[in-house]
């Protein structure tokens, strides 16, 4: 049995590694990935640290091999991938723990490790310890989301559980209050407010359009939240008034 685990966790670690490479280049610009952060922490969630972190490195090694990406394909992922592990096991399965361990492994160690290594190893110029902070956070949280969101649903249908458990890793049963899901859904807006000025930022998009859609974003959002736990808590209250 545990050799058959053991089987199924390479199986699935392989085809992580070849959708990570294939989905790399979407919305990818240099210094940012998200769609890596997003294999790094579904991986977490389902393998362990120790997975994510040969993960994130085949990934790196071949993206730098066949693509011609710089170092910061390995920078700028296994850091995150270790940290998104971590995190998530020593909080007993917390999902939103997975994401904040890929935005503080990535956004920033792996930003700050990528100063030197992209200056010893490319002579590239002009550039600070911090330079990197921005876009990778930007990365971080735009493929977090996403990977928060799809995970986020496998739990709330108990299928993360049992994938967990056919592959052999700790299973959690991290179903999330009608709260803290209203106030996660709100905190996206935080978040989207800072990709769209980071976005904009490195693009030189128009100031005041950038504004509208960046403060537009968390008031849609903000609304989102609000709608759901009305809705959510009617619904419960309900339920509970036909008990």
């Amino acid at each position: 049995m545990k050799r058959s685990k053991n089987l199924i966790k390479l199986v699935v670690l392989s085809m992580l590694i070849a959708l990570g490479v294939v989905i790399s280049p979407i919305l990818r610009v240099e210094g940012m990935c998200p769609m890596a952060h997003l294999i790094n922490i579904v991986c977490s969630v389902l393998l362990g640290p120790w997975y994510s972190l040969i993960c994130a490195t085949l990934i790196g090694i071949i993206r730098m091999a066949f693509m011609g990406i710089p170092p910061l394909a390995l920078t700028g992922a296994v850091f995150g991938a270790f940290l998104s592990g971590v995190f998530y096991r020593l909080s007993k399965g917390k999902i939103i723990c997975a994401v904040l361990g890929e935005v503080i492994g990535t956004g920033i160690i792996g930003a700050i490790v990528s100063y030197p290594v992209m200056t010893i190893f490319t002579e590239k110029k002009g550039i600070g310890w911090v330079f990197y902070i921005p876009s990778f956070v930007a990365g971080t949280l735009i493929g977090g989301s996403i990977a928060y969101f799809f995970l986020r649903k496998l739990a709330s249908n108990g299928n993360l559980g049992k994938m967990q458990k056919m592959l052999g890793s700790p299973a959690f049963a991290d179903a999330g209050s009608v709260l803290s899901n209203a106030l996660t859904i709100a905190a996206f807006g935080a978040i989207s407010f800072v990709v769209i000025e980071v976005i904009a930022g490195m693009f030189k998009l128009g100031a005041k359009a950038t504004s509208y859609a960046a403060y537009g974003s968390m008031i849609v959002f903000a609304v989102i939240a609000l709608v759901y736990f009305v809705i959510k808590k009617l619904g419960g209250n309900k339920v509970a008034a036909d008990k």
